[in-house]
């Protein structure tokens, strides 16, 4: 149903797409809106108004987005003049920060419905705010289990987090645009309010926080590729020393494996031993070889719990 709400200087109507048609032959509200905002599935933005004419902001935002489903997310409809805001499809009742009275209470303070928009908004960014704030609890934990815990699970873990940023900042961006829109039009007594200073703070507020969490996660996603790369390595180094280290014994038992007719090692009394002593002797001496110089380094050691690296 549609909804009237009259406050002291300005008036909020709010509606929903079922009552577009009964809307539109009442011919109260611009038809070219009414019209654009039908099948409007996505953000979008436009500013209206020169000179002597009205300065209208109008356009379709997205306020909500499940995380992990693409089609599950709530947008709705604006159309924002000096002292009349019509809204489609929004369900101020669901704001969790704020009981609905109060929220009422204190659109009701505000001296024009740029104002009040710009209360909403506030409220909005409120709620991404708390999001942020149990983002900020998992990314913490999410830093230890790195350090404890070193394994694909927690790089699954990450990009996950990665993802969930990337969620966060777009919903925020539109936001942002919609603060530059309403300093495009230059509504009068607003651009220096006290409801657009503050909006404008919470937004800068979850800016940086979203910035340096998601630098936070950079670093993480750098040093699992350094990590990565470093036992990439340690590996392949660990598997030519080795090969290198038992290349004597696999070339003396080819060598002895051999079925020619003339073979005078076969004959000795002590070939056996003599083979095992040299097979043994030139592996410790190769070892050793290797040790001198410095190529095995820690590669056959094991790795200690709670480490990067070692």
């Amino acid at each position: 149903m549609e909804k009237n709400i009259n406050f002291d200087n300005w008036q909020w109507v709010q509606l929903n797409k079922n009552e577009l048609n009964s809307v539109r032959e009442q011919g109260t509200i611009p038809l070219s809106w009414l019209t654009s905002i039908r099948k409007s599935k996505t953000n979008c933005l436009r500013v209206h108004g020169l000179n002597n004419e009205e300065k209208v902001v109008q356009g379709s935002l997205i306020y909500r987005q499940n995380v992990d489903e693409e089609d599950e997310s709530q947008i709705f409809h604006f159309y924002l003049m000096g002292h009349t805001l019509i809204t489609v499809d929004f369900e101020f009742t669901s704001l969790k920060q704020m009981e609905p009275d109060v929220l009422l209470l204190q659109l009701n303070k505000t001296e024009n419905a740029v104002d009040g928009f710009l209360f909403l908004l506030g409220e909005l960014l409120n709620e991404l705010l708390v999001e942020i704030d149990q983002f900020e609890e998992s990314l913490h934990k999410l830093i230890w289990g790195v350090k404890k815990k070193n394994e694909i699970q927690i790089l699954e873990h990450v990009f996950q987090q990665r993802h969930e940023l990337l969620v966060c900042k777009n919903l925020l961006i539109p936001i942002q645009e919609l603060k530059m829109a309403i300093e495009e039009a230059d509504f009068p007594k607003v651009n220096d309010g006290e409801y657009y200073i503050r909006t404008c703070r919470r937004i800068d507020r979850a800016m940086v926080l979203l910035r340096e969490y998601e630098q936070e996660l950079d670093s993480m996603i750098h040093l699992e590729e350094v990590i990565s790369s470093h036992r990439g390595n340690a590996i392949m180094k660990t598997l030519t020393v080795l090969t290198t280290i038992f290349t004597p014994m696999m070339a003396l038992g080819a060598l002895w494996g051999m079925n020619f007719k003339h073979m005078p090692e076969l004959e000795w009394k002590y070939g056996y031993l003599l083979s095992i002593i040299l097979i043994v002797l030139s592996t410790l001496l190769l070892y050793g070889y290797l040790r001198t110089k410095g190529w095995t380094g820690d590669l056959l050691k094991g790795k200690k719990r709670g480490s990067f690296f070692k």
